[in-house]
């Protein structure tokens, strides 16, 4: 099999014809991309400058913020740029490229995930140890399996579609490149290429979907002999991680758990892991934690006192 270099751009048909409906999308989807940046961009600074936010779960809060702002980046700029464009083109590399930094930074995101919910196990199951077990070191080297995790995943993925031969048609169903659109317009029989992607990133969701939920079933077990203050916050934390698992998994095992076949509602459910899922991460993370609230307004208290200086 060899790459054919007939097809040198992919067009996109974006997320509907209808020029009214793409110029409110426009606003919508410019809004969106915009608060995800600043909403968590506001998260690694508070993160990063407040004493009191030093424990291993903002860590890897910030961690997790600074990756949905790298994962949106790959997808939103050119979707707000191409609903107001006639001809919504990219390039073959260009499309390689984007393709590769999306399934890098969400699969990094999917490890990160796992281990902050390894992270507040530890916390509510094994109190005593848990400054030993989560201390720096093992942070550091958890966060750097997480983005070697994605690089390993987004490399596999890639490799797939790579050398695959694009005779033409050049025209994706999508606002995006992505895997299963791509295998539909390869000149070559990709069923066993679309098994692969299945078995990588399709198994990934599932087994990683798995491990979270049984980990918060087994913390939501050790919370019956806690007391109900201990309980209340416990849930309250696990709440917003088991909100944010759920509208990111869920849509991306809808997506990749199935080989050779794409479904017109397929960009609406894209939608949700590449724009609303990161949107919503500062929102659940920071309204719903106290502490974290608490260290926005001595951050902006401290912003507005330098600024009168």
């Amino acid at each position: 099999m060899t790459n054919i270099h007939n097809v040198t751009e992919f067009i996109f048909l974006g997320l509907s014809p209808n020029q009214e409906v793409q110029r409110v999308c426009f606003l919508i989807f410019l809004f969106l991309y915009t608060a995800i940046v600043l909403g968590n961009f506001l998260i690694v600074l508070t993160v990063t400058t407040s004493r009191s936010l030093g424990s291993p779960m903002y860590f890897f809060l910030s961690c997790l913020s600074f990756v949905e702002i790298c994962y949106s980046s790959t997808t939103a700029p050119k979707l707000i740029s191409d609903l107001l464009a006639e001809r919504k083109a990219m390039s073959w590399w260009g499309c390689m490229a984007q393709l590769f930094f999306l399934h890098f930074f969400g699969g990094t995101e999917i490890f990160l995930l796992t281990v902050m919910a390894y992270d507040r196990y530890v916390a509510i199951c094994k109190p005593l140890s848990y400054a030993t077990v989560m201390n720096r070191q093992v942070c550091a080297v958890l966060v750097g399996t997480a983005w070697v995790g994605g690089f390993v995943h987004s490399f596999a993925q890639i490799l797939l579609v790579f050398h695959l031969p694009f005779c033409g048609p050049n025209v994706i169903n999508h606002y995006f490149c992505d895997l299963l659109p791509l295998l539909k317009l390869a000149c070559f029989d990709t069923f066993l290429i679309g098994l692969l992607i299945v078995a990588n990133g399709g198994t990934l969701s599932v087994v990683s979907f798995g491990v979270l939920l049984a980990s918060y079933m087994v913390i939501l077990l050790h919370l019956r002999t806690q007391s109900s203050e201990g309980r209340r916050k416990a849930l309250s934390t696990c709440g917003s991680h088991v909100t944010v698992v759920i509208l990111f998994f869920g849509p991306c095992i809808f997506i990749y758990l199935r080989p050779s076949t794409t479904l017109p509602i397929d960009k609406v459910v894209a939608v949700f892991y590449t724009v609303i899922t990161p949107f919503l991460n500062p929102v659940i993370y920071s309204l719903r934690n106290a502490e974290m609230k608490k260290a926005m307004k001595r951050l902006w208290i401290t912003t507005l006192r330098l600024n009168k200086k």
